[in-house]
């Protein structure tokens, strides 16, 4: 009884407190007001030191519901309106690309404003056409994020309120979802961890493609990245973006196979090789809709809901049962489930290996399709006439290119929307690539398509992203964008892989491809690229010590350097099969040596190098053990990927040109692959071994098992390699252009670019 008074005391305090601090904060925000702390965050992390300048207003929403942010400055202020994070963010990008030529991105930023931020000539009003914009593929979460801690999360998610995105897929911290559903049906959590996929392949778990691969998956891993998960979520909805969450499918572990012997349980076919495969829960199964209900429950519990749910079926695989009444039903059951626990759920599937049965099973007023390629809809009647977005998925696996279709990008959506016969019910755009921080002024004309109604001219809006990206009109880089875009970035091909053979497993025979389903093709003029990458020299003279444009002077040059590998790889074969020792001497000296010329150019950028994924992903480890794993975890993701089988179904389909790679891998295949031919007789030929998917199968030969395990070797090692860029990269690509343009144009004379073969 005593401390009765203290207590009243202390509540009295705390009241007192609280009223103090409600009156200290300023007027109570209306409920169109609330996002108005958060907009004003984001300012003040994009732009600290001008944040004081700028004011950020609520601004109502058009009449269609359609987003709108304004632009204006008002007595010496800029002014930013909008009605969420995401439409000043994107007030905010368009002031920083249009008046101040300032620009943020993956791959450097230019923010070297004067310190009176410049005034807006008129006040500017810009809508969207399109209600979704939708952003990330599940594979860009191993690709690219396997490894992303907060502070690049924080600066992701940014830059996504920056380029308009509203609806982005959350896949961080899924592990802590199906831990705690699956402790409430008969599993314990060494098996719950033991189903999981390691921390690199977590992706193709969550599109019901595996279980187990590079597992099991350490306890702390599952605890961090559920609060990693939260704050993501948390900050996305906070800006205004409606997150898309896991639906259930009906995949469920293969464990329920003996935990559930009575239930419908089917084991589908094992994906791309990888063990130990899938199991597939009947739709008609009580314990379908047990389990759906559970996993939902315990998923809004940890992360809350946007109401909107993933829900792709069999995506890559084929179904237990292929009939359209089976199909239908898996489609109303999935629907079912999560109508019935959330009554406002939208199904989000993607058009990857969409069908009909499964779609026409959903409402049609509650399914969202996304076309990820944006070309889907020509075979789907646009998605039966769902909602859908048209897409982009321009980046396979990470693999390093530069270039694209523009013309067809900058036109698809923006030809669909203008005719609805075409067209459907389009209500969004997406960026669906399964890598990023690359090529990014694709990906900035991609974001800005959004607030566009038509195509823009490409040549106006290339100069005006190239004065931004480099804050300065310089004539020689303006050119050298122009000749770009109207070469490399005008193929045929909307996803053009432009490989190199450098990163292919080495043999003689004609190859056409370093990954499963890659290309060495070239759709371009690649002497364009030669010419471009002088131009860009001679504009280092005034743009040398932006950063921007110093990344875009090493990608350039690294893809005039990938493309002058193919004439020299040719060589090399061509050489053995001429029997001229000398000549086979030479071609290989030279085709080694272009390939540590382009490790050394790349080690010029941190964006370019392999030591930074290897430690950031040793990084997470809370004990060695774990870091080791860890550490392998993303080693065979980007190379072996997958067990090591005869076909090696899926191997180096994540290859890249990255410093420490080509050193330590790549070229030192090609060097086992060189020492090899200097025994063999001059009769060698490799042209009958067998192959998988494009490259000579791991047991083709005794070198290729040798190779083989030393690859998978490479994958168990901790060597490490350099997380700080090396030399200068102005200085190296002046050396290296200097060096390689007269090979060049030798090489260029003598080679048919279109059959890939020396000219007769």
């Amino acid at each position: 009884m005593r401390s009765l008074p203290s207590r009243l005391l202390l509540v009295a305090v705390l009241a007192i407190s609280a009223l103090a601090s409600t009156a200290s904060a300023g007027p109570r925000l209306s409920r169109e007001e609330a996002f108005l702390p958060a907009a004003r965050a984001l300012v003040g992390r994009i732009l600290p030191a001008h944040a004081a300048q700028i004011d950020v207003e609520a601004l109502p929403r058009a009449a269609d519901g359609l987003d709108v942010f304004e632009v204006e400055t008002r007595r010496g202020r800029l002014v930013l309106r909008g009605h969420n994070g995401v439409t000043v963010g994107s007030a905010l990008n368009w002031y920083l690309r249009n008046v101040a030529h300032a620009q943020i991105s993956w791959n450097g930023d230019n923010l070297n404003l004067p310190a009176q931020l410049p005034p807006v000539p008129e006040k500017v009003r810009i809508s969207s056409p399109y209600r979704h914009r939708v952003y990330l593929n599940y594979c860009t979460f191993n690709y690219t994020m396997s490894w992303w801690d907060r502070a690049r999360w924080e600066r992701e998610i940014d830059w996504m309120a920056l380029h308009g995105i509203t609806m982005p897929l959350a896949a961080t911290g899924q592990e802590a979802v199906w831990q705690a559903t699956l402790r409430r049906f008969r599993m314990n959590d060494d098996e719950i961890r033991r189903f999981f996929a390691g921390p690199a392949f977590g992706a193709w778990q969550w599109m019901t493609n595996m279980e187990q691969w590079g597992g099991p998956l350490p306890q702390p891993w599952i605890d961090s990245h559920l609060e990693l998960g939260r704050f993501i979520i948390e900050r996305e909805r906070e800006l205004g973006m409606t997150p898309i969450l896991q639906g259930f499918t009906g995949c469920v572990p293969l464990a329920f196979l003996e935990k559930f012997p009575a239930a419908k349980i089917l084991k589908k076919q094992i994906w791309c090789e990888v063990p130990p495969g899938t199991a597939q829960l009947d739709p008609e199964d009580p314990l379908f809709a047990e389990f759906g209900r559970a996993f939902l429950e315990e998923q809004t519990r940890l992360l809350g809901t946007d109401h909107l749910y993933a829900g792709d079926p069999f995506h890559e695989g084929e179904p237990p049962q292929n009939t359209p009444d089976y199909l239908r039903d898996v489609g109303a059951k999935l629907f079912q489930i999560a109508h019935d626990f959330d009554p406002q759920a939208i199904i989000v599937m993607q058009g990857w290996t969409i069908r009909e049965g499964i779609v026409k099973g959903i409402p049609a007023d509650r399914l969202l399709a996304l076309d990820l390629t944006g070309q889907k809809w020509r075979e789907t009647q646009a998605f039966w006439g769902r909602p859908w977005v048209a897409g982009i998925l321009h980046n396979f696996g990470g693999r390093h290119y530069l270039g694209g279709n523009l013309p067809q990008l900058a036109s698809n959506a923006p030809s669909l929307l203008a005719d609805p016969a075409k067209g459907g019910q389009l209500v969004g755009v997406g960026l669906f690539p399964e890598a990023i921080e690359i090529n990014p002024l694709l990906y900035e004309l991609a974001t800005d398509l959004a607030w566009h109604r038509t195509a823009p001219d490409l040549p106006a809006w290339t100069r005006s992203y190239v004065l931004a990206r480099y804050g300065r009109d310089v004539p020689a880089a303006q050119s050298a964008w122009a000749r770009l875009v109207a070469s490399v970035y005008s193929q045929r091909s909307p996803e053009p892989p432009m490989e190199s053979p450098l990163q292919a497993r080495p043999a003689l025979a004609a190859m056409t491809t370093a990954s499963p389903w890659g290309s060495f093709e070239r759709d371009y003029d690649i002497t364009q690229v030669w010419t471009a990458w002088g131009e860009l020299l001679t504009a280092a003279e005034s743009l040398g010590s932006v950063d921007p444009f110093r990344y875009d002077l090493v990608d350039v040059a690294r893809q005039a350097l990938a493309d002058l590998s193919l004439p020299l790889q040719r060589e090399v074969t061509a050489a053995w099969l001429s029997g001229d020792q000398a000549r086979f001497t030479a071609a290989k000296a030279r085709f080694l040596d272009l390939g540590t010329d382009l490790d050394t150019l790349l080690a010029t950028r941190r964006d370019f190098l392999l030591g930074p994924w290897l430690a950031d992903a040793r990084r997470w480890g809370t004990t060695p053990a774990e870091a080791d794993q860890f550490e392998r975890n993303a080693r065979q993701l980007i190379t072996v990927w997958g067990p090591d089988s005869p076909k090696a179904y899926i191997f180096d389909y994540a290859c890249r040109q990255w410093a420490g790679l080509l050193r330590g891998f790549y070229l030192e295949r090609w060097k086992k692959f060189f020492a090899y031919l200097d025994t063999q007789p001059a009769s060698y030929r490799d042209d009958q071994i067998a192959r998988g998917t494009n490259r000579p199968n791991n047991d083709a030969s005794d070198f290729y098992r040798e190779l083989s395990r030393w690859e998978y070797a490479w994958c168990e090692a901790h060597e490490s390699y350099p997380t700080e860029p090396q030399g200068d990269s102005v200085a190296v690509a002046r050396a290296l252009f200097a060096k390689w343009s007269p090979v060049m144009r030798e090489s260029c004379a003598r080679f048919d670019w279109k059959k890939l073969e020396p000219k007769p």
